[in-house]
Order: structure tokens, then sequence, then C-alpha cells
């Protein structure tokens, strides 16, 4: 499957903490620990990081799923592992908000 697959999408933002950039950047990028988590999940189709270019601190995370069905078994199946890594992943972030889940128009789930 390819990126351009997707049908399910969650949205994160995340204001992080002065001086913890990199870290957070290294943790939640394409390939840091959450990615890496979530490869384990099939129809998993990859995780874009962006930061705010007029907001300083302020990234959101994108991560593709073949489906709704997808993302909610894996969730289901790694529960602890994922809540372990939310814990610290805490330490490096003063605010996180889910901006929502999306499923893509006109894209019929596989």
């Amino acid at each position: 499957m390819q990126r351009h697959d997707w049908g399910y999408l969650t949205i994160w933002e995340f204001r992080v903490k002065t001086g913890k950039e990199q870290q957070f950047e290294e943790a939640y990028g394409a390939d840091g620990v959450w990615a890496q988590c979530f490869q384990r999940g099939e129809g998993y189709l990859g995780t874009e990081l962006v930061r705010d270019q007029k907001q300083p601190g302020r990234y959101l995370t994108l991560d593709f799923w073949i489906s709704r069905d997808a993302y909610t078994h894996f969730r289901e199946q790694h529960f602890a592992e994922y809540e372990e890594i939310d814990k610290k992943c805490e330490a490096l972030t003063e605010a996180e908000a889910q901006i929502g889940e999306f499923d893509r128009a006109g894209y019929a789930n596989k």
C-alpha cells in the first residue's frame, strides 16, 4: 500500500516546551518512536510531522491509516505500549489536543 491509499487520518496538535523541539521531532517524526509503534499495526501507512511557521513550538502530527477499523484494531491490540510511550513523551510538551479524525472523501475503504 502507498501513502496515497489512505482512508483514515488522525491529526493531533502539540505545543512543545522550549528547548525540547529536537527531542520532540525525533520522537514524533516519520521514523520516531510513535511511527515505530504504529508500524506494528496492519493498515498503518505513515506519519507526517509539520511545524507551524508563525507559532514557534506548535506542531501537528498526521497519522495515515488504510481505514478507521485498522486504527481501532491497532489501539486495542497495543493499548499498553501506546500509553507507555504517551507517558514518556509528556515531558516534551506543554499541551496536546486531538484536532480530529478524518475519513477521506470519495474514497472507498478497502
